[in-house]
C-alpha cells in the first residue's frame, strides 16, 4: 500500500504490540466492563452511561469476539485517547491503528487482513473514532513546541511525525475502506457511508470542510513553519477526500449528463470514457536516426525496385489490421509510389496508404454524399462562435457588410455557403459552460431585476467557498511540492524538504540499506506527484462542471504559478525510463509484509526489481498532468502560445514513444493545438504525428489547425485575454461570495438618531486610546458645516 513507507515498517509491529498488551491487560483485569453499546455512540468522553458488556478474556483473539465485545473494546480505547500524558495517548492511537490497519497479526493471508480492515474501519467510524482523531489531529497542527523542535533540528527524521503519522494513517485507511463500494456490502455500510460523505462535505465538527484543514496543512509546511509535517500522507488523504467527498470520473460524467438535462441541452454525443478505453496505441512517431537510415537505403540505385521498410516492423501494429476508412476503388499502388526522395516521403506514403481521409479525390464525391467516416473515434463538434466568423467571413466576401451575430440569416449568400451553414449547425454543441457564462453576463448587466442567484449547496460549491481566498496559496504550495518530488529537479539548499517523513534517524551504514533507502525515497517522490498531479485534475474538473469561472480562477493561478513550465519540465526527462521505473519492493509492501515470510533481501534482488512491465503508478501520474496541460490551454490562445515558447513540441513528441492510447490522446490534442505556429517545415517532417493527430483527437470542422495560412492576420493581444478573463472572473467572485458588497444596492439611513444609536463592535483596547482617536479623527479635523447643510 502507497500510504506505508519502507522506512516505517518496524512501526507495523509496534502497533501490534501497542494493541495486544493492551487487549490482553484489559481482558485478564477482574472487574473491569466498560460503557455498554445501549449508549448511543459519539466523541470520547461524551459516551452515556448503558449497560455492561465484559472485556474478552486473554486467550481470545479478535477475530473471535462478538461483535458487542468488539464495540467494547474500541470504547475502551476512545477514553484512553483522553489521557493528559501524551505518550500513553501515542500507545492508544497506534492500537486503534492496528485495528484500522487488519489485526494483521491474526489473520493468515492477504485477504483476510483487507477484509477485517473494512470490517473494523466501519465500526470505528460508528463509534465516533474519526471526530476524535479530527481533534487530536488539530491539537498536533497547533503544537507550536512541536513545530519549534523541528525548526531547530538540522535534520528532521521519521521520528518527528510520529504522532501525526499516527493519526493520518488512521484517517486514511477510515476514508478510503469506507469510501470503496461493494455489492455485499450490509445496508447500514452504505448508510455509514454517506454519512461519512456528508460529514466530510459540509462543517459539521468544525467551520470548514476538512479538506480545508489539510490545505492549511499544506501551505503551513511549505511556508517552514512546519517542516515536521508528513506531506507524503497528507497529501494521500487529501486525494482520497476530495475523490470521496466530490465524486471520481465516471461520477463526474454522470453529473455532467444530469447537468446537461437540467439545462434543457442535447445529451452528449459519446461517453467519453468509454470512447478512451476503446482506442489503441499508435506507434511513436520516427526520429532522426531512423531518417538517416531511411535517406541511406534511398541512395541506391533506381532500377533497386525492392521495398524499403519504414520502420521497425514490430512498432506497425496500429496498422495490421484493414483500415476501414480506405475506399478499395481510390487506393494508391503501392507499386507507382516506390521511387521517394527521402525519408519525409516515405512517411507521406505511409499516411496516404493508412490515413483516415478517403484516398478518392474530393471533387469525384457528390455534395450529398460528403460525410466524416464512421470509425472516427469523436463525433465532431462545431462552437456558436465558429458558426458566427464563418458567416462574418462569407458575407465579407459575398456581400460586403456583416450582420453581427445573426447566424439565420442567408440572404444574398450561395447555395454552397447554405450547405455548409447547415452541415455546421447539425455538430453544433452548446457546452454547459456557455450557458453558464452567459447567465453571468445577464445577472451582471441586470443585478436589480434578475435577483440574487440560486446557488446549489453541494460538496464543490461548499469547498469552493472556503478556498476562495487562500486558493492562490494553496495552487502555489502544491506546486513547490511537485516540483520538489519532480524527477528532474535538482536538489537546492533553499528548497523545501519532502522527505521528512521516509527518512530514518540513523542513516544507512551498508550498501544494502542505502539501496533500500534509494528505492523507497524515489517511491515517495513518485507517490507525491501521483497524488498531487490527481486531486488537481479533480478539483479543475469538478470546478468545471460547478461553475466555469470557478475553473478559471483556479486555472489562472496555476498559470500564474508558472504550472506549464513546470509540467514540460517534468516531462523532459527520459519519460519511458519513469514509466518503467520499478522504484518498489513488492515483498514489503502492506499487507503482503505482514502475512508472509520475507525472504533475505540481496543487492541483486533490489536492482532486479520487481517483473511489472510499467509503473502504472507513473504512468497515471504522467496522464493527469498532461490531462492538467490540456485543461489550461485549452481555447486560450497565450497559454497556447506559452507552449510554444517553451519549445514543448519535441518534449511532447517524445513523450508519444510510450504506447499507451490515453496517453498518447493528450499528447497530441497538445500537439494539435500549437501545430499552425510551429510552422510548415515542422510539419512536413512530421507527417505521421500529423496523421496520429487526425486519425485520434476530435475533429472541428473549421479549425484549420493543419495548416496555419491566417496567423498573421489574426495577432491577438495575449495580455488582453487573460486581463479580460481576470474581470470577468473578480466580477464573479465579488457578485457571488463578496456578501458586504451588496451594501450598494440597500437603502441608506439618513436618521441621524437610528445612525448614532447603532451599537458598533470596538476592539477590547480600544478605551486605552480613546482620547488620541478623539484628538486625532474628531477634534483635529475641520467641519465642512456648508456640506453638511447641503446634505441635509
Amino acid at each position: 500500500m502507497k500510504l506505508y513507507s519502507y522506512t516505517e515498517e518496524p512501526e507495523l509491529s509496534h502497533n501490534r504490540r501497542c494493541f495486544e498488551e493492551d487487549f490482553h491487560t484489559q481482558g485478564s483485569s477482574s472487574g473491569l466492563s466498560t460503557p455498554g453499546l445501549g449508549a448511543r455512540a459519539g466523541p470520547p468522553g461524551k459516551h452515556q452511561a448503558g449497560g455492561r458488556v465484559p472485556f474478552p478474556v486473554p486467550d481470545r483473539r479478535w477475530l473471535e469476539l462478538d461483535r458487542a465485545q468488539q464495540k467494547a473494546y474500541v470504547m475502551h480505547l476512545l477514553d484512553g485517547l483522553e489521557v493528559v500524558n501524551r505518550d500513553k495517548r501515542l500507545r492508544v492511537a497506534r492500537a486503534i491503528l492496528y485495528l484500522a490497519q487488519g489485526v494483521f497479526g491474526d489473520c493468515d493471508n492477504e485477504g483476510d487482513v483487507l477484509h477485517w480492515s473494512r470490517h473494523n474501519c466501519f465500526l470505528l467510524y460508528q463509534l465516533g473514532t474519526f471526530s476524535a482523531f479530527l481533534e487530536l489531529l488539530n491539537m498536533e497542527i497547533e503544537n507550536s513546541q512541536a513545530c519549534s523542535s523541528a525548526l531547530r533540528k538540522p535534520a528532521i527524521s521519521l521520528a518527528d511525525s510520529t504522532e501525526l503519522r499516527v493519526l493520518l494513517s488512521v484517517m486514511y485507511l477510515m476514508v478510503e475502506n469506507i469510501r470503496v463500494e461493494q455489492e455485499t456490502d450490509p445496508p447500514e455500510w452504505k448508510t455509514c457511508r454517506e454519512t461519512f460523505r456528508m460529514e466530510l462535505s459540509f462543517p459539521v465538527h468544525t467551520e470548514e470542510p476538512f479538506a480545508l484543514l489539510l490545505f492549511t496543512m499544506v501551505t503551513k509546511f511549505c511556508s517552514g513553519h512546519a517542516p515536521h509535517f508528513p506531506m507524503k500522507k497528507v497529501l494521500l488523504l487529501l486525494w482520497k477526500v476530495l475523490l470521496f467527498t466530490l465524486g471520481g470520473f465516471e461520477a463526474l460524467q454522470a453529473m455532467k449528463v444530469r447537468r446537461r438535462e437540467e439545462l434543457g441541452l442535447p445529451p452528449l454525443p459519446e461517453d467519453s470514457i468509454q470512447v478512451v478505453r476503446g482506442m489503441r496505441a499508435a506507434s511513436p512517431p520516427t526520429y532522426a536516426i531512423e531518417l538517416v537510415e531511411q535517406q541511406q537505403q534511398q541512395q541506391k540505385p533506381r532500377g533497386h525496385r525492392s521495398r524499403r521498410p519504414l520502420m521497425k516492423q514490430d512498432s506497425l501494429d496500429m496498422y495490421n489490421e484493414r483500415d476501414p476508412f480506405k475506399n478499395d476503388e481510390g487506393g494508391v499502388d503501392e507499386e507507382e509510389n516506390d521511387d521517394v526522395d527521402s525519408g519525409i516521403e516515405g512517411e507521406l506514403d505511409l499516411m496516404e496508404r493508412d490515413t483516415i481521409i478517403p484516398a478518392m479525390p474530393a471533387q469525384r464525391l457528390p455534395i450529398e454524399r460528403v460525410s466524416f467516416p464512421k470509425g472516427l473515434p469523436w463525433a465532431p463538434k462545431v462552437r456558436q462562435k465558429d458558426i458566427e466568423h464563418f458567416l462574418e467571413a462569407s458575407r465579407n466576401k459575398f456581400i460586403g457588410f456583416t450582420l453581427g451575430q445573426d447566424t439565420e440569416t442567408l440572404i444574398g449568400l450561395p447555395r454552397p455557403i447554405h450547405e455548409s451553414v447547415k452541415t455546421l449547425k447539425q455538430h453544433k454543441y452548446i457546452s454547459i459552460s456557455d450557458v453558464q457564462i452567459k447567465n453571468e453576463e445577464e445577472l451582471e448587466k441586470c443585478p436589480m431585476s434578475l435577483g440574487e442567484e440560486e446557488v446549489q449547496e453541494t460538496p464543490c460549491e461548499v469547498l469552493y467557498r472556503a478556498m476562495l481566498y487562500n486558493l492562490p496559496q494553496y495552487m502555489i504550495a502544491l506546486l513547490k511540492i511537485l516540483l520538489a518530488a519532480a524527477p528532474t529537479s535538482k536538489a537546492k539548499t533553499d528548497s523545501i524538504n519532502i522527505l521528512a517523513d521516509v527518512l530514518p534517524e540513523e542513516m544507512p551504514i551498508t550498501v544494502l540499506q542505502s539501496m533500500k533507502l534509494g528505492i523507497d525515497v524515489n517511491r515517495h517522490k513518485e507517490i507525491i506527484v501521483k497524488s498531487i498531479s490527481a486531486l488537481l485534475l479533480l478539483l479543475l474538473k469538478h470546478f468545471k462542471l460547478n461553475h466555469i469561472y470557478q475553473f478559471e480562477y483556479v486555472s489562472q493561478h496555476l498559470v500564474f504559478a508558472n504550472c506549464i513550465p513546470l509540467i514540460l519540465k517534468f516531462f523532459n526527462q527520459n519519460i519511458m525510463s519513469y514509466i518503467t521505473a520499478k522504484n518498489s519492493i513488492s515483498v514489503l509492501d502492506y499487507p503482503h509484509c505482514t502475512v508472509c515470510d520475507l525472504p533475505e533481501l540481496t543487492a541483486e534482488s533490489l536492482e532486479a526489481g520487481d517483473n511489472n512491465q510499467f509503473c502504472w503508478r507513473n504512468l497515471f501520474s504522467c496522464i493527469n498532468l498532461l490531462r492538467i496541460l490540456n485543461k489550461l490551454t485549452k481555447w486560450k490562445h497565450s497559454r497556447t502560445m506559452m507552449l510554444v515558447v517553451f519549445k514543448s513540441a519535441p518534449i511532447l513528441k517524445r513523450a508519444l514513444k510510450v504506447k499507451q492510447a490515453m496517453m498518447q490522446l493528450y499528447v497530441l490534442k497538445l500537439l494539435k493545438i500549437q501545430t499552425k505556429y510551429l510552422g510548415r517545415q515542422w510539419r512536413k517532417s512530421n507527417m505521421k504525428t500529423m496523421s496520429a493527430i487526425y486519425q485520434k483527437v476530435r475533429h472541428r470542422m473549421n479549425d484549420d489547425w493543419a495548416y496555419g495560412n491566417d496567423i498573421d492576420a489574426r495577432p491577438w493581444d495575449f495580455q488582453a485575454e487573460e486581463c479580460t478573463l481576470r474581470a470577468n472572473i473578480e466580477a464573479f467572485n465579488s457578485r457571488r461570495y463578496d456578501k458586504p458588497q451588496d451594501s450598494e444596492f440597500a437603502p441608506v439611513d439618513n436618521c441621524l438618531q437610528s445612525v448614532l444609536g447603532q451599537r458598533l463592535e470596538l476592539p477590547h483596547d480600544f478605551h486605552y486610546s480613546y482620547e488620541l482617536w478623539l484628538e486625532r479623527e474628531v477634534f483635529s479635523q475641520p467641519i465642512r458645516w456648508e456640506e453638511l447643510l447641503h446634505c441635509q
